[in-house]
């Protein structure tokens, strides 16, 4: 495993992350503690998880993720001090009017739900998971400040955050003197490029933000197990099972998996190891975040550590993949 730095913590972390949004939704408890114990044995020391996961999933009511994964840490296969944990506030998390949102009681009273659910004393990266039109910024910052100087949260970061609203929270935290920004986890990769490079990536080169990417392998489709004439895949998550059959029904998509076919040929990896090693070699990604449902797919997200294209190659990939 190789590490790298997360923005300018200080803290290194693993050059994959991995994220746990399948546990207990599609991997059972028993899959989920597999595949934890797996990736710390690789080397994995970086784990990605949100309050919410996975409530939009029949009989769960969020939560579930953190569950397991405290379970995990508490049966001692890796110490506390071997690992970066984050985890993200902003979803439903009941019924009541303030049970979502980034005010300031819905943020204290989720980081007290996650470190139960967890059985931790603070959490690492605590991120906000998308914007809160309702609340000032000033107001969610202020906040998440606060956990910082009570040690319960070490840092923070944002996801799902557009460049102005990231500029404009950076903005406010230097302008009153609160603790800022330290990552950012984009929708990035060879499928979705424009929304992280048009301006984030500049924002992020400047600031020196760790760039956590998700859904690196576009849901499935730069695996390569989807091809051309094949039955578009059935919804099991509606917003990520749409936008991959949108991927299925352009020409350009397959040009770009014929093009990974004969790369990850040349190279003796697969499909899902290029894009990755695709990601990999962006001078601003940090760690990009898998989430491996068996033991199987986690060997293989493996297979792209230490990966790099050489300029060449990232110049074949470019214009089948270029934003205009």
């Amino acid at each position: 495993m190789q590490y790298r730095d997360l923005g300018a913590t200080g803290v290194k972390v693993s050059e994959l992350c991995l994220g746990t949004m399948q546990l207990g939704w599609t991997a059972d408890e028993a899959a989920s503690m597999e595949v934890l114990t797996a990736a710390f044995e690789a080397g994995v020391n970086f784990i990605d998880t949100a309050d919410i996961y996975s409530r939009w999933a029949e009989g769960n009511p969020g939560g579930v993720a953190e569950t397991i994964l405290g379970k995990w840490l508490h049966r001692g296969i890796a110490r506390r001090d071997e690992l970066v944990i984050a985890t993200k506030v902003r979803g439903e998390m009941g019924g009541g009017p303030n049970d979502q949102g980034l005010s300031r009681k819905h943020i204290v009273a989720s980081v007290e739900g996650s470190l139960r659910r967890m059985g931790l004393e603070f959490i690492d990266l605590y991120q906000l998971h998308w914007p809160d039109d309702a609340t000032p910024i000033e107001e969610t910052l202020r906040a998440l400040d606060d956990l910082v100087h009570r040690g319960l949260v070490r840092s923070i970061g944002c996801s799902n955050f557009p460049a102005w609203r990231l500029m404009q929270a950076l903005w406010a935290s230097d302008r009153l003197g609160l603790v800022s920004f330290a990552t950012l986890q984009p929708h990035y990769s060879l499928m979705n490029r424009a929304e992280y490079e048009r301006e984030l990536e500049a924002v992020c080169r400047t600031y020196r933000l760790g760039v956590l990417p998700y859904s690196p392998l576009a849901g499935g489709f730069l695996t390569g197990k989807y091809r051309r004439g094949a039955v578009a895949p059935s919804p099991s998550r509606g917003e990520s099972s749409q936008r991959l059959q949108g991927y299925m029904q352009q020409e350009k998509s397959w040009r770009l998996l014929d093009e990974l076919d004969r790369m990850s040929a040349a190279r003796g990896k697969t499909v899902s190891q290029v894009a990755l090693a695709w990601l990999l070699s962006q001078p601003t990604v940090t760690s990009p975040i898998v989430g491996p449902r068996t033991v199987e797919q986690l060997h293989d997200n493996l297979g792209a550590v230490g990966v790099r294209l050489d300029s060449a190659e990232l110049a074949v990939l470019d214009p089948l993949t270029a934003w205009p």
